[in-house]
């Protein structure tokens, strides 16, 4: 462990996705956006679906991803995340993502005895924000 960051390690469901030691984050707690730096104070909270950043120790820009929720856990210079999905916004397919939209606004439409109201509603949730982010980081 270098004295200039922190070790981040990001989990999906599948995989590890990020294990590496940065300067930064920035992730969309349930209260509102939260910042961790080397030296931060313990804590765990909830995320919502939106812009993680992370800022590795040789970078001055930040790799952008588009987190749909899941939980953050800080403590001695180490920062757990635990993610539901997790996906890099170079890599985001905007018409696959409003595809997706478009069928969970469907679902939710129709709000037959089959559907799954709240899991209709965080899909939607997680193709906006998808769809958002990528429209919002379009190389220029």
């Amino acid at each position: 462990m270098t004295d200039r960051g922190f070790r981040l390690t990001v989990l999906t469901e599948e995989k590890a996705v990020i294990e590496e030691t940065v300067q930064s984050i920035v992730a969309p707690g349930t209260e509102g956006y939260l910042g961790v730096l080397r030296n931060h104070a313990a804590l765990i909270t909830e995320l919502q679906a939106g812009r993680l950043s992370v800022t590795g120790l040789d970078r001055d820009t930040p790799e952008i991803y588009a987190v749909s929720g899941g939980f953050l856990e800080v403590s001695r210079n180490n920062a757990t995340l635990l993610a539901d999905s997790l996906e890099p916004v170079a890599e985001i397919d905007v018409s696959r993502a409003g595809k997706a939209a478009e069928r969970a606004r469907k679902r939710l439409q129709e709000r037959g005895p089959s559907v799954d109201v709240a899991r209709a509603e965080a899909a939607l949730q997680r193709a906006l924000n998808r769809m958002r982010l990528a429209r919002q980081h379009i190389p220029t």
